[in-house]
């Protein structure tokens, strides 16, 4: 007689489906559940070795990284800006594309005339072509931006960080020296400090930006640290023995660096804004720098006989500003999970 606890080797096998369509599938526990032939082939598809709860590319966590690039393809604030800044860095490393001529050659008879063929924005005081010296003068907006923001980034993402990690007198000592440099005027230090330089370079007004303008960076960098480094993944990583260092490189940079990038994008475009206020003021870039400070300098005596001349540097100073601006604020928003 057969042993009613032992399963008929004739019978249908247990894993099998059974008579009504259904499907026998183990419980985990020595039992087995009855489900129906579509809920036993869900089980096999989303459970299995490809599914979701195995790690496939359906239940793979995306990261913050990841999550921001989609959210950013999406906003048209980013894509506006994204465009506009593109087109200027292009036209920063190849402006004969859109513009022939010399920058520096001048004729005194065109001084200050109106747009003609060949040349729309017309002629500057000295008889140069403000199409051509505005094109060009993007070049250095953008190398004088780009610079100044890697090494404010840089410099402050380095020294906030360091305080932000170990604490003690050296945080002690670095917020005392940002609160100093906090009270200086930016404009009035610009005035003192360059006011002595005769390089016609851009690279004092670089220094100067960057001496200046680290401890906003410093400050946003040591505050993200000091959040990041109470996460448990750090104190789970100090606890098995990870050198400062590579808790540093591995586990807190990553996790931190989000802010200062969100600062530096913003802060790209103010720092275009005071190389041109700089020049305007006669300590920044000096001749025969083409530079938008420059020309809305020499034009500014002339905005009532020759406006021209004033309009379009100041136009393209604008633009370019608002462009970094717009783009710092759709990263700061793709960035910040408060806002999402």
């Amino acid at each position: 007689m057969p042993d009613p606890q032992r399963p008929n080797p004739d019978g249908p096998d247990p894993d099998g489906p059974t008579a009504d369509g259904g499907a026998i599938a183990g419980t985990g526990a020595g039992g087995a559940m009855d489900l129906a032939t579509s809920e036993g082939f869900t089980l096999e598809k989303d459970g299995g070795p490809g599914g979701p709860a195995a790690g496939g590319p359906a239940g793979r966590a995306r990261s913050l990284w990841s999550d921001a690039w989609r959210d950013l393809r999406r906003n048209p604030v980013f894509i506006i800006s994204g465009l506009i800044i593109i087109f200027l860095v292009i036209i920063s490393i190849w402006p004969s594309l859109i513009a022939s001529g010399n920058p520096l050659s001048c004729n005194l008879a065109y001084a200050q005339d109106g747009s003609r063929p060949g040349h729309p924005f017309g002629f500057n005081g000295q008889g140069c072509d403000v199409y051509t010296r505005t094109v060009y003068g993007a070049r250095t907006s953008v190398v004088v931006g780009v610079l100044a923001s890697l090494g404010v980034a840089v410099v402050g993402s380095v020294l906030g960080g360091l305080a932000g990690f170990f604490g003690g007198s050296w945080d002690a000592s670095l917020s005392r020296i940002t609160d100093i440099f906090f009270g200086i005027p930016v404009v009035l230090g610009g005035l003192v400090l360059l006011s002595v330089v005769t390089s016609a370079t851009v690279w004092p007004v670089i220094g100067f930006m960057v001496l200046l303008g680290w401890p906003q960076i410093s400050r946003i960098a040591r505050g993200s640290v000091i959040t990041v480094k109470q996460n448990d993944y750090v104190q789970a990583a100090r606890a098995l023995g990870a050198s400062s260092p590579r808790m540093m490189l591995r586990h807190v940079l990553p996790n931190a660096v989000a802010p200062v990038i969100v600062v530096a994008t913003i802060a790209l475009g103010t720092f275009i804004a005071l190389e041109a206020t700089l020049s305007y003021l006669g300590v920044g870039l000096k001749p025969p720098t083409v530079s938008w400070g420059i020309d809305i300098s020499d034009a500014s005596p002339y905005i009532r006989n020759a406006p021209h001349m004033l309009l379009w540097p100041a136009g393209a100073l604008a633009i370019t500003v608002l462009a970094f601006i717009m783009l710092g604020d759709a990263v700061r928003d793709a960035l910040d999970p408060k806002l999402r």
